[in-house]
């Protein structure tokens, strides 16, 4: 069993403010039992060469990921290579992606969230043969919770699910995560790990775990990804 996070930020990301860095990310994700990690950038990839070696001094696998806007919606692309997820400008390009890269994973990231980037029911719908996994994001507190839709929607497609912190806070880590059911001995590649974490997704042998936050904890990290988002459009 491995603990993963698919779906976070750092310095690096080109529309966010995100105030640490991605060997302060690795850390911060090792001394929490992390054994995989995507950063996931905002239509960026982030070149994880030369961080590898020191994610696995930490017991962390890095994974290739980005978080691409494909016709104004997001969706996490992860073990894609970086220059084939970068040319996808619309979601029916995704199925050319995965028949030439198998090993890769789209998950459709906070899907029913009130806001402008969330796939919505009708984008799950339309192309729901594409999505490989669903995710449960962190960010919900008890009695608001719009990963209920998520839920609902991915037991009637079959789909797994995948628990992320979206993180843009290193305080974000550790409250959703995803339980990953697979072996990953120290001798496999960067490569070979990424491969095995993602078939065991789609093979369904993954668990979400965590739960909510606290009211005024989302409200204050909500307030300061409001605030990066902000600072990152405006490039101060």
């Amino acid at each position: 069993m491995i603990r993963a996070e698919l779906h976070a930020h750092t310095a690096d990301d080109p529309h966010d403010r995100v105030p640490y860095t991605a060997s302060q990310l690795i850390a911060r994700a090792a001394a929490l039992g992390y054994g995989a990690l995507a950063i996931t950038l905002h239509d960026a990839v982030f070149d994880s060469t030369s961080l590898a070696d020191v994610a696995r001094q930490h017991g962390v696998r890095l994974l290739p990921g980005v978080e691409r806007t494909i016709a104004g919606a997001h969706v996490l692309l992860i073990n894609f290579p970086a220059a084939a997820a970068m040319t996808v400008d619309r979601l029916e390009d995704l199925a050319a992606l995965k028949a030439a890269h198998p090993d890769g994973l789209v998950i459709a990231p906070h899907p029913f969230y009130p806001i402008g980037s969330a796939l919505g029911r009708r984008r799950l719908e339309a192309h729901a043969v594409l999505w490989d996994a669903i995710e449960v994001n962190a960010m919900h507190v008890p009695g608001v919770d719009w990963n209920r839709a998520a839920r609902a929607w991915a037991a009637a497609h079959g789909k797994p699910m995948v628990g992320n912190g979206d993180v843009h806070r290193l305080t974000q880590l550790g409250r959703t995560w995803s339980e990953i059911n697979v072996d990953v001995p120290a001798a496999l590649s960067d490569a070979e790990a990424a491969r095995a974490i993602c078939a065991a997704i789609r093979a369904g042998r993954v668990r979400v775990a965590g739960g909510p936050l606290s009211p005024w904890r989302a409200a204050f990290i909500f307030a300061q990804m409001l605030l990066g988002g902000l600072r990152g459009r405006l490039g101060v």
